[in-house]
């Protein structure tokens, strides 16, 4: 891991900060910046959100996917997770804490959309910080190629409706049309310039220019994510100011979610007999979330200033220091899967 990585969570508490002090201080710049979108995308995050993709998607290698046979049951044991049990937890918890436990706290309108922001965290699988889980794990990084490559593909068909169907059941009115833009804007689009991309620098077959090129860009993904981080707590400067436990609020059941789910993962990979080098990674793919999507589309379809962008900007602070701690458990248990 650089030193981006590995203080991520520094960073991005920063970054909290800096926008919280820049949007209590200028607040007519921020309202500027919130004035410059087209159908309902808001440019300059637009940017942004490609800068923090696109350098994830042309790690993907889809070639990978002819491997899938090999070893099926860390592949089922992914896809269960991110797909059929994730997403409705995470829905669940959303809706128990902001609907009963913290009802009397938050206002309904915006428990909804703090709940509309956990459920886009939930049904948006990591697809690139699980390659430094897997590195940290002493994962099998084949294997792990595989998992993420064949997530994205399902994501393509399955983030949009899942995500209507769980913000339908949650009250919240859907923009299909917001939603699928998104998809295809972020997902689809940056998944098809990764390919490319990949397919070009590596044409002579040694896959050096593939890694000089990885390098050089990786540092733009996490400046691209740590302004984001700015905006979006720019924008939402004067409710963080009048009512700061609101961050304490979506973090207690975040936390409680990927603890939760990893226990499930990696229980059930302990139960499937798997290589620890399989189970450590498909645990952690299914445990974290590709944030900087859910970011995307929560701003897409709820705006800058919404609690649902907060929700989901508060998911990358807590991601990084709670994973660390599942990686520390992980290299722990080794001997549970000798």
């Amino acid at each position: 891991m650089g030193i981006f990585e590995r203080y991520l969570s520094l960073w991005v508490g920063l970054s909290i900060l800096l926008g919280v002090v820049s949007g209590s201080l200028f607040p007519s710049f921020f309202s500027l910046v919130a004035q410059l979108e087209f159908a309902h995308v808001n440019l300059i995050i637009a940017v942004l959100i490609w800068l923090m993709i696109y350098p994830m998607m042309v790690q993907v290698d889809f070639h990978a996917i002819k491997y899938i046979g090999r070893q099926p049951k860390g592949i089922v044991l992914t896809l269960v997770i991110n797909w059929l049990i994730k997403p409705f937890t995470m829905a669940l918890l959303g809706w128990l804490f902001f609907k009963v436990f913290f009802a009397s706290w938050v206002e309904p309108e915006t428990a909804n959309q703090y709940i509309a922001g956990m459920i886009l965290l939930g049904v948006a699988p990591c697809t690139a910080m699980v390659f430094v889980w897997s590195q940290l794990t002493k994962g099998d990084p084949n294997y792990t190629l595989v998992q993420v490559s064949i997530n994205d593909v399902i994501m393509i068909f399955a983030f949009a409706p899942i995500t209507a169907f769980l913000l339908g059941i949650s009250d919240i009115v859907v923009p299909w049309q917001t939603l699928l833009l998104s998809v295809v804007l972020y997902v689809l689009l940056p998944l098809i310039a990764g390919v490319i991309t990949r397919q070009k620098l590596n044409n002579n077959g040694n896959g050096q220019q593939l890694t000089r090129f990885l390098s050089n860009i990786k540092p733009w993904s996490i400046l691209g994510l740590l302004a984001t981080v700015v905006l979006l707590f720019g924008f939402q400067a004067e409710i963080i100011l009048q009512q700061p436990e609101t961050i304490l609020l979506i973090a207690i059941p975040l936390i409680i979610q990927t603890y939760g789910i990893f226990a499930i993962s990696y229980f059930a990979a302990k139960r499937l007999r798997l290589a620890h080098n399989i189970a450590g990674p498909a645990s952690l793919i299914g445990t974290s979330n590709f944030f900087e999507l859910a970011v995307a589309v929560a701003i897409s379809l709820f705006g800058l200033h919404s609690g649902a962008a907060l929700a989901t900007v508060v998911g990358v602070l807590v991601e990084v220091p709670v994973m660390l701690s599942l990686v520390y458990f992980i290299n722990r248990t080794h001997h549970w899967f000798d």
